[in-house]
């Protein structure tokens, strides 16, 4: 048996015998998630690739409901409790044609887990986590969604990712947040199995590489007030086998005139690590010359500096983000669908390959100013230039200079109070142009309404 399944076995033992004591029962809560979710994405120019998954449409609707159950603690110097989510999906739409999914892999379609190259009818999975408390110091062993500068849990589908791990928080110091943890698995937001750990280039397959994973990720970290405005971050990841990541995080709000400017700067520093430095299975795409497929080890090192300055209902802001090294950025990519703590990370496409420098401007307005409380809209535009590459896949061909921009629109409503209060209605719409060699630009609408009741 795991260490981390025989811990949460023990806590859930105790859980049993205390079940009765107050705060366990009384300070517990469940609510249910409701989702539904469309999206299609056309990939315009160029033609469907018999070696990847780039149909030139892909559209599916399904339903997807979230349940979640948190308890309270039971009493007494260590306490205890367990939460639980239980997550199911149900295909509403989805053709062989239109499925996510042009070669049938493991990996699934866009929104749906595949049953060879169609979209399955339905998928649902259970997680559960024990929890034990000492003061202001928890543990939490099993299913985790950890939102963390090194690891991001991913939720831009039907259903949300999930980890498999521990992590352990302590708020024991005033004005200081310390968290560290270990990640074995994780199970995809298109899927119902939990899977190893990879980084993009080594996650698939190919004519040389099967495909590399690791079952080990740490993390540790904290956060730091120094003020009650201004926040300092260090957090430090280790995939096994493939990469080393330190952060360092830096926020502050600061009133001008009417309004707040929040500025928030990040730098990471990412390096190779073990077979990652000498294996060419393991290792990540990127811009290296004489390699296949333009793949080497793990060297990046990424800045990026995001200002937002909000004032009577808008929100104006800019950003530049710079990614120096061999190598593109690397984060928890199992080729599933995920998400990486930067301040480019967008609706279709990230900014992050070696070399590529990338400015942005948003604009953001809530609509409660002028009476319509839950109504937001915002706009945001990305241009990415000097991206290094390889331009074939014999990696024989250097290529830079390339480039690519993404523009993003959200429209939003949630409706504030009344009989159907929190049911939300949100429309997202995203344009991606790139000169990047074999890449098709894309074109992408989601449609999503949700709701979120209160079951006690």
């Amino acid at each position: 048996m795991k260490k981390s399944t025989l811990a949460l076995a023990v806590a859930l033992a105790a859980i049993a015998q205390q079940a009765n004591s107050a705060g366990f029962i009384e300070d517990s809560k469940a609510t249910l998630g409701l989702r539904n979710f469309y999206i299609n994405t056309d990939n315009r120019d160029g033609h469907p690739n018999a070696t990847s998954n780039t149909r030139s449409k892909n559209a599916e609707w399904g339903q997807g409901f979230d349940l979640r159950f948190i308890s309270g603690y039971t009493q007494g110097t260590v306490q205890f409790g367990v939460d639980a989510i239980g997550l199911y999906g149900v295909r509403l739409d989805s053709s062989r044609a239109d499925h996510g999914n042009y070669t049938g892999t493991a990996s699934g379609g866009t929104v749906f887990p595949s049953d060879g190259n169609k979209a399955v009818h339905d998928y649902a999975s259970l997680g559960v986590t024990g929890k034990v408390k000492i003061s202001q110091t928890e543990l939490k062993l099993g299913t985790l969604q950890p939102k963390l500068p090194v690891i991001v849990t991913n939720d831009g589908r039907l259903l949300p990712q999930t980890f498999q791990g521990g992590q352990i928080t302590t708020n024991d110091i005033k004005d200081l947040t310390l968290v560290a943890g270990q990640v074995e698995k994780a199970k995809g937001r298109n899927s119902s199995n939990n899977e190893n750990l990879s980084i993009g280039g080594a996650n698939g397959s190919s004519n040389y590489n099967a495909g590399k994973f690791s079952n080990k990720f740490y993390y540790a970290g904290g956060d730091y007030k120094l003020t009650k405005d201004l926040t300092a971050q260090y957090y430090y990841g280790n995939l096994e086998d493939f990469y080393k990541q330190h952060f360092l995080g830096l926020t502050h709000n600061w009133a001008i005139g009417p309004g707040v400017l929040k500025s928030d700067l990040r730098y990471f520093n990412s390096s190779d690590d073990g077979k990652n430095g000498d294996t060419a299975a393991y290792y990540s795409s990127g811009n290296y010359n004489n390699f296949n497929a333009g793949k080497g080890k793990v060297d990046n090192n990424l800045y990026s500096g995001l200002f937002l300055y909000t004032v009577a209902g808008h929100t104006f802001g800019g950003g530049y983000q710079v990614s120096n090294g061999s190598s593109d950025f690397p984060w928890l990519n199992q080729g599933d669908g995920s998400s990486a703590y930067i301040t480019t990370d967008m609706q279709i496409q990230k900014f992050a390959r070696a070399g590529e420098r990338t400015w942005q401007a948003r604009y953001a307005y809530d609509f409660a100013k002028v009476g319509v409380p839950g109504l937001t809209a915002g706009v945001v535009y990305l241009k990415g230039s000097d991206i290094d590459t390889i331009a074939n896949n014999n990696g024989r061909a250097e290529t830079t200079g390339q480039s690519e921009w993404e523009r993003d629109i959200t429209v939003a409503y949630v409706i504030p109070e009344g009989p159907l209060k929190n049911l939300g209605v949100a429309w997202k719409n995203a344009m991606w142009r790139t000169d990047l060699a074999n890449t098709r630009s894309q074109d992408e609408n989601r449609l999503i309404v949700s709701y979120s009741l209160p079951l006690f």
